[in-house]
């Protein structure tokens, strides 16, 4: 049941991720973690990073959802 909530939080970070990186949300590329991306790769580079990313969290929590679980 657990691994449900892990892959909610897979999901919704990766649907955050890719939105802010197609949106171009300033509150999103001026917080204070992805403002250290922004500042030493730049904004469209750090955008790319953000939308690759989200990408690739969005497969790991569909390909976990689509992986049989092993009964005890």
């Amino acid at each position: 049941m657990s691994h449900y909530l892990i892959q909610g939080i897979f999901l919704l970070a990766g649907l955050t991720a890719l939105l802010a990186a197609l949106g171009n949300w300033n509150w999103f590329f001026n917080s204070r973690n992805a403002a250290f991306i922004v500042n030493n790769v730049g904004r469209p580079r750090a955008r790319l990073f953000y939308g690759v990313l989200g990408v690739i969290l969005i497969v790991m929590a569909v390909f976990f959802y689509l992986q049989p679980t092993a009964s005890n």
